[in-house]
């Protein structure tokens, strides 16, 4: 073998094709980079890096769970339209399957992990880029975990069983039954859908966050005028605020507007007789924190035809 794990790797990220198919083309042309590129590029396995820095934030998220474990997964396409198509449906199911047996929230290693019916996730994925026209990433992975008790997954406006635009898990430690523990779940994963709570509690927000709301309020108490004293309450409590309406354990109850979370989680453990802890949340919404490009299709079509 005339190259190395560090050829096959340059030769994915240069083509977009699959990792077994780099190393056998590199194995063809004994180690030769740029033929390795040609050959690749013949059997239309390059396809994929046409395509790869057209912005992909459509796409869908899946959720799945076995056991007390649960993951969900983002893979990203560049329109709607291929999101309802059965063959990327089909690949997100699996990958996110995949996801689960792992133990592992690397988009890299989930890449290279062996995928159902034979090659590479990333392989798979290459394929569907190929044949369906438009690029597609898997973007990121989150998974939780109890010791005891459930995840309990939930997807809004499901598209397909347990795909959609928004994919939510709620981890509840206890030892309570899944009679009490389920609909529970379900309810306060519908709660983190609609409330889009950023970390669990207080001590969770991102300090990055909290820095960039306290300016804002420093800003806002200077302009009142006000004694720096004053200021000062001023600020901790607009952060005080911002922070009670962020975690989600302090958030309001969206099914009846007046309890906080963890008193909802509270009267549900009295009620069951047993210690219930909301131990942990991923909510994925499609798309977020990605910069869409706005097309202009018409100056397009022009500069494809060189006007």
């Amino acid at each position: 073998m005339a190259y190395t794990a560090a050829d096959v790797k340059a030769l994915r990220e240069r083509t977009g094709a699959g990792m077994m198919d780099c190393k056998k083309a590199l194995t063809e042309t004994d180690g030769d980079m740029e033929a390795a590129v040609d050959m690749l590029r013949a059997k239309g396995l390059a396809a994929a890096q046409k395509k790869s820095s057209r912005t992909a934030a459509e796409g869908l998220v899946g959720v799945a769970v076995e056991g007390t474990k649960g993951v969900a997964v983002e893979v990203n396409s560049e329109t709607d339209f291929v999101a309802k198509n059965d063959q990327f449906q089909d690949f997100v199911k699996k990958a996110t399957q995949v996801a689960l047996q792992s133990n592992s929230d690397d988009v890299e290693e989930l890449r290279d992990a062996a995928y159902p019916g034979g090659g590479t996730v990333g392989d798979a994925l290459t394929n569907n880029v190929a044949t369906i026209g438009e690029n597609q990433q898997v973007r990121r992975i989150r998974s939780v975990s109890v010791d005891n008790g459930v995840v309990v997954p939930y997807v809004h406006n499901a598209v397909a069983p347990n795909l959609g635009k928004i994919g939510v898990l709620v981890a509840l430690e206890s030892e309570a039954g899944a009679e009490v523990l389920e609909p529970l779940g379900k309810s306060l994963a519908m709660h983190i859908a609609a409330a889009f709570p950023q970390a669990l509690n207080a001590d969770g927000l991102d300090p990055e966050v909290i820095a960039r709301e306290r300016s804002i309020a420093q800003e806002k108490a200077a302009e009142s005028g006000k004694p720096e004293q004053v200021q000062e309450k001023m600020v901790e409590g607009a952060i005080n605020k911002f922070a009670k309406e962020n975690a989600l354990l302090s958030q309001i109850y969206v099914m009846d507007n007046k309890t906080p979370i963890a008193e909802v989680v509270k009267q549900a453990a009295k009620e069951a007789g047993k210690d219930i802890v909301l131990k942990d949340y991923v909510r994925f919404q499609l798309g977020e924190g990605i910069e869409k490009k706005d097309e202009d299709f018409a100056a397009e079509v022009a500069a494809t035809r060189g006007d």
